[in-house]
Parts: C-alpha cells; structure tokens; sequence
C-alpha cells in the first residue's frame, strides 16, 4: 500500500467523523456554523429586518385602533356634556320664568312654588339634611328646602363635565359675539380651562429646587390663587349671565391673546378694569390729556352702575385673566417680540 492510499483513506475517516457530528441522531440541534457566507448573513438581516418592520406595523395598527376608540368616546362624553348643559340651562330658565311674577307675601308664606311641608321634609331626608330645627317654623323649613335645592342644582351645573373642544374649534371668532354667544362661551370656557391646565404642567414640570425656592412657592401660590378666582367666571360661562360689558370686552382679549398680539390684549384689559377707583390714586392714562382721559373714564357710567371693579368677584377673575395674559406669551410666544408685555 502506497503512500496516497493511505493518505485518501485517513480523509474519508475524517469526513465521516465530521458530518456525523455536524448531524447528530440524539435529536439534539445541530452546532452553529464556524464561517457563514455572505449571502447567508445578507438573508439573515433581511429576515430580522422583515421581522421588526411587522413588529412596528402591529403596534401601529394598535395605536391607530386606541386612538380611533378614544376618539369616539371623547365624542360620546362631548355630546352627553352637550345635552346635560342644555338641559340644565332649560331648567334653569324655567325656574327664573316661573320666580319672574310677582309674589305677594301671603304667596311667600302659603305657596313656596307650591311645595308643603310634607314635600319639604321628604326632601330634607333624601338630601341628608335634618328634617326638623329647633324652633323653625313651616315657612322656615320650606325655605330651607329650596334653598338646598338651589344649591344642589348650582353644584350639578358646576360639576357638569366641560366640552371638549380642539385647539382650532377654541379660536373665538369676533363676529360670533354677537351672532352665536353660546358657541363663544363654550370656547372661552375651554380655552380659560386649557390655558390653566397648561400653567399647571409647566409648574410640575420644574426642578425639585425650583419648585421649593422661595420664588417657586410663590409661582405655585399665584396659580393656585389665579384658579380659585376663576371658578365665579366658569359658573358665568355656564349660565350664560355675564354682563354685556364685561362678556364683550373678555372676547375681545380671548380673541388678541389667542392670535398671540398680547400688547392689544393688555390694553383691552386696561381699558375694562381702570375707572372712577383710578382717579383717587392719581392714576392716569398714558398719552392721553387729563381731561380727555377722565372723560373717557367716565364714557361707560352714564349708562348708571358702579365701576365693574367695585365688585370683587369681578375684580378677583380679570386679574386671573392678566395672570393667564402672561403666562401664556411664555408658554405661546408671540412672533413679533414688541408683542410682549414686559
């Protein structure tokens, strides 16, 4: 036997040994290759690439699908709130067409809106109040009555889930003041509440040393304050009964602040809140004569009334309103910096 014999029967040995072990019986996997072409990894990278590309596609479809069932369920929410606001605004204006006759006394101690005191105690106990005071009369108890009737319905008509309203359908057109005052109300009502839960985030959104600086307590304080003033101006919005200088004058400042022109809207809110009260303080209108600025002060009393500052509740809620003023040419800054109040 010669040498190249050999040598061929060793390689056949050696061949069998290998694809028995690259090809085991036992059912186990086989071992991984130690060199892979180029075209095996090509094929195996555009796999993993069709693999995630599906992936993405699933959870695209999800989102879409989220999205699509939250968008009609804020739509279902929306037209229930629509129906609720309308139905307690029907109530409401029953209720002011039947107490707009006059009363007579005798009809303030016998009628009540013709509820009797067993009515009146009944409805004590269902609203968990006390059927009977020491030392209260007939008269008083059904007065009582109605007025926690009254109070109850002005909470349901304040808690009374909000329209929610898109960006684009809060935009307060002018010509709507006049034309369609419900629909500017609902978006004034929506747009205070925005403005409001935006000032909320930016101050939970500061750093932990800010937030407990003395000046981040006090930026907390001032929102806090600025909301609780506002709630008198939300429950206007809702009943419909601001007074037409100041539901006019407020559009005009929603309609600057929302096009981003806040120099425009500041003066709107200085032409609404300084009058009489200025003069004792020596307060004066810049660029104006003396006499012309008192003149001008005193255009709006001849219609009779006190100043709308001498109120204040009113005097409490347009300063909230400067205080959303300012915090929105941070948060929305205008495209023209003369545009800022300073």
């Amino acid at each position: 036997m010669d040498f190249a014999s050999i040598l061929s029967s060793e390689i056949s040995k050696k061949r069998k040994q290998v694809a028995s072990a690259s090809s085991p019986t036992d059912g186990t996997e086989p071992a991984p290759k130690k060199y892979l072409k180029r075209s095996e990894i090509e094929a195996q990278r555009q796999a993993e690439y069709a693999a995630k590309q599906q992936e993405l596609e699933t959870q695209r479809a999800e989102r879409a699908a989220r999205k699509r069932a939250e968008e009609d369920e804020a739509k279902r929410r929306r037209e229930e709130a629509k129906e609720l606001q309308k139905r307690l605004a029907e109530e409401r204006r029953e209720r002011e067409a039947a107490a707009s006759g006059t009363k007579t006394v005798v009809e303030e101690k016998t009628e009540e809106e013709g509820m009797t005191e067993e009515e009146a105690i009944a409805k004590l106990r269902e609203m968990g109040y006390p059927a009977r005071l020491f030392g209260e009369s007939v008269q008083g108890r059904v007065k009582r009555c109605k007025r926690l009737m009254e109070k109850r319905e002005e909470k349901q008509l304040m808690e009374a889930p909000a329209v929610t309203l898109t960006e684009e359908e809060m935009k307060v057109d002018a010509e709507d003041v006049k034309k369609d005052p419900e629909l500017v109300y609902r978006q004034m009502d929506a747009w205070f509440r925005l403005v409001l839960n935006e000032w909320r985030k930016a101050l939970d959104e500061r750093p932990l040393a800010v937030k407990e600086s003395f000046q981040g307590q006090k930026a907390a304080d001032a929102m806090a304050q600025a909301e609780e003033y506002m709630k008198p101006l939300f429950r206007h919005f809702k009943q419909r009964d601001l007074s037409k200088n100041v539901f006019e004058k407020v559009c005009e400042i929603v309609v600057e602040a929302q096009k981003r022109r806040y120099v425009r809207a500041n003066d709107v809110y200085l032409k609404l809140s300084i009058g009489n009260a200025a003069w004792p303080i020596g307060v004066t209108m810049v660029g104006i004569h003396e006499r012309s600025a008192r003149e001008k002060l005193h255009e709006n009393q001849k219609e009779g009334g006190a100043h709308i500052m001498s109120d204040e509740v009113t005097r409490k809620f347009l300063q909230s309103i400067k205080r959303c003023l300012s915090f929105c040419q941070t948060r929305w800054p205008p495209e023209d910096p003369l545009q800022l109040m300073g």
